[in-house]
């Protein structure tokens, strides 16, 4: 499958690590579990399930040592359980779980009983999983709940034994699976920055917003320019057809969703500059072409295992602060931007509940248009 780079785009200033994921930070694994079922529609069924779980995993018992971690909202129309608690404390003590929205009950639930499982001291300290969403609904069915405990373990599993890989899966997987994102088919990405002091940046991104129109990749318009777009405004739509969901043509994910974004560094961060990093990964999403509009979720999360030490213990060195912090912000802004042009690439066509397809983007139509724009080149 093709990925930004393979089309010759070159995003910002820093360079990328060598797998171009967030498995460029030391330690850290990316697992999925995809939901995918063809059944009966409800009552006699579970209907169609196009839909998963991700987990992010930040590498060891994060119980017994947490992440320095903080987060961003940029528009809250979604739900991120574990958010106040990283707020207040500045840290994360749990991996970080994504699914679609209907779905985060399960996948709570079931994390709290694996962790539990992995370290019964949890049971006298509690803990609020990281479980944050993206409605799927347009390709999945949400009369059922499609996903299981055993979703969860294998997600788990499969992110834990990806730390150090060569290679992350991306698109349409896990809970990427029913996602649609600027008028193609979204999912899974992620993207990598190295800095100047040999600091990593990762960014992994549930893509599920946006309209056509406002695709833009590396500075191009390409929701404006590529062949299926047209007069009327709307990718694969007939000029002087009737709206989308008329009787005879297909339906059209709604130009709004959200997205999930997750950046983690094995830099010296503490809570309040994660909190501070979290937030430049809407500057990202604003160069793809999303304005977070009224029904959307843009919600950022930022961890750190720089300054990582044992429960309750103070941390081994100082903190980057101040202007030390602007390449890690950077970082975040440049990692975004290329993982939700990932996340369009590496996915496929699918075709989910009521025959509602979202496609994917074209991806030779959108190489020409790439290259048929002035070289772009690192300084």
């Amino acid at each position: 499958m093709t990925r930004a780079s393979d089309l010759g785009i070159v995003i910002g200033l820093l360079p990328p690590g060598p797998t171009g994921s967030v498995l460029d930070v030391p330690g850290v694994g990316l697992g999925h579990a995809t939901v995918w079922r063809d059944e009966p529609p409800p009552p006699a069924g579970r209907g169609i399930a196009r839909t998963g779980v991700t987990v992010l995993d930040p590498g060891g018992d994060v119980f017994a040592a947490p992440v320095p971690a903080g987060g961003a909202v940029l528009n809250g129309a979604g739900e991120c359980t574990g958010l106040l608690t990283a707020q207040e404390w500045g840290l994360a003590e749990t991996p970080v779980f994504l699914t679609s929205t209907m779905q985060v009950g399960r996948v709570y639930d079931a994390a709290c009983e694996l962790l539990l499982e992995e370290q019964p001291a949890i049971a006298e300290d509690v803990i609020i999983p990281i479980v944050a969403e993206c409605d799927d609904s347009f390709l999945n069915d949400a009369r059922r709940m499609q996903v299981e405990r055993g979703d969860v373990r294998d997600a788990l599993a499969a992110a834990r034994a990806s730390a150090g890989g060569a290679a992350a899966a991306e698109g349409a997987v896990g809970a990427g699976t029913g996602m649609s994102c600027l008028g193609y088919k979204g999912g899974i990405g992620t993207a990598s920055r190295v800095l100047p002091d040999g600091s990593v940046v990762g960014v992994l991104t549930l893509t599920n917003f946006g309209e056509a129109g406002r695709l833009t990749v590396a500075g191009v318009p390409a929701g404006q320019l590529l062949p299926e777009r047209n007069a009327d405004g709307l990718a694969g739509r007939q000029a002087g057809a009737p709206a989308p969901g008329a009787q005879g043509l297909p339906r059209m994910p709604r130009p709004a969703g959200s997205c999930i974004v997750v950046a983690i560094t094995d830099g010296p961060l503490d809570g309040a500059a994660c909190q501070r990093a979290a937030r430049r990964a809407g500057l990202g999403l604003a160069r793809c072409g999303s304005t977070a509009h009224h029904g959307s979720g843009e919600i950022f999360l930022a961890l750190a295992t720089g300054l990582r030490a044992p429960r309750g213990a103070a941390p081994p060195r100082a903190p980057v602060t101040g202007r030390a912090l602007d390449d890690y912000f950077a970082a975040v802004a440049e990692a975004t931007e290329e993982a939700v042009i990932n996340s369009l690439l590496q996915s496929v066509t699918v075709t989910g509940r009521d025959g509602n397809t979202s496609r994917q983007i074209p991806v030779e139509e959108l190489r020409s248009l790439v290259a048929g724009y002035p070289a772009r080149s690192r300084s």
